[in-house]
C-alpha cells in the first residue's frame, strides 16, 4: 500500500459539526428563555452565531486570540447583533454550549462503515483535529467511533493549529509514521489541506459541500463512500 497512516479531520469531515452545533444552539435558546430577551427568531440567531464563530477561529488559528476568549466572544457577538450587552450571560452560554456539544452524536453519512473499511483494509487511523482535547475525546466515545483512532492528535495536545507544520510533526512523531506513507483526509481547504502540503504529506479533500477548492489536492471526493475508490 502507498499509504499506510490516515489522517483524519472530525468536525466537518466524519462529525455533523454544523448538526451538532444547531441542536445544541436551540437546546441553549429554549433553556435560557432567549425569546423572552428579544430574541424572537432562532434561525436568525444560528445564522449570526455561525459568521461570529467562523470570523474567531479564524483569529485563533492565525493566533490573535487565545482559546477562552473564542468560547464567550462567539456568544457575546451573537448578542450584541440583538442589542444585548449581558456578558454574564454570553459566558454562561459559552460554558453550557461546550458541556452539552460533545454529548451529540451526529455523523456524516457512511462514517461508520467508511472506518470499518479502511480498518479491514489495514490502514492505522489517526485523527488530526484542532478542537480542544476533552471536548474531542467527549465527541468520539458519544459517536462510538473512539474505538477506530490508534492516535488522536489535538491543537490543544500539541500546542500547535492546522494549517501550521509543526502539528503534523507532532502526529508523525506520536503515530510512528513516515510523511511519505502518510495522507490527510478534511473538509478544510485552508487548515487540513494547506497543512498537509506544509507537512510534505498528501490529501483527499472532502468535499461535502462541494466547494471551489483554491489550491489543487491530490484527490478529491464528495462523500464518505468515495474514498473507496482511493483506498
Amino acid at each position: 500500500m502507498k499509504y499506510q497512516h490516515l489522517f483524519f479531520d472530525l468536525d466537518h469531515t466524519l462529525w455533523d459539526f454544523e448538526a451538532n452545533s444547531r441542536k445544541t444552539l436551540a437546546d441553549i435558546y429554549e433553556e435560557m428563555a432567549l425569546h423572552t430577551r428579544g430574541i424572537n427568531d432562532f434561525d436568525l440567531f444560528h445564522k449570526n452565531y455561525l459568521v461570529h464563530n467562523d470570523k474567531l477561529w479564524a483569529r485563533y488559528r492565525n493566533g490573535y486570540i487565545k482559546v477562552d476568549e473564542l468560547r464567550w466572544k462567539r456568544m457575546w457577538l451573537t448578542l450584541l447583533d440583538f442589542k444585548i450587552g449581558d456578558e454574564k450571560l454570553a459566558r454562561q452560554m459559552g460554558e453550557r454550549f461546550l458541556d452539552l456539544l460533545p454529548s451529540r452524536n451526529l455523523l456524516f453519512p457512511y462514517t461508520i462503515e467508511i472506518l470499518e473499511y479502511l480498518k479491514g483494509k489495514g490502514y492505522s487511523l489517526h485523527l488530526i483535529t484542532n478542537g480542544f482535547e476533552k471536548t474531542q475525546h467527549s465527541k468520539l466515545k458519544n459517536s462510538g467511533i473512539d474505538q477506530y483512532f490508534i492516535e488522536v492528535i489535538t491543537s490543544e495536545g500539541s500546542n500547535s493549529l492546522k494549517p501550521h507544520k509543526e502539528i503534523f510533526d507532532y502526529a508523525f512523531q506520536r503515530a510512528r509514521a513516515l510523511p511519505q506513507h502518510s495522507i490527510m483526509l478534511g473538509d478544510s481547504i485552508e487548515a487540513d489541506i494547506q497543512g498537509a502540503i506544509n507537512a510534505g504529506i498528501d490529501q483527499v479533500f472532502v468535499n461535502h459541500l462541494n466547494a471551489d477548492a483554491e489550491v489543487k489536492p491530490t484527490y478529491t471526493v464528495y462523500s464518505l463512500q468515495e474514498l473507496e475508490t482511493i483506498f
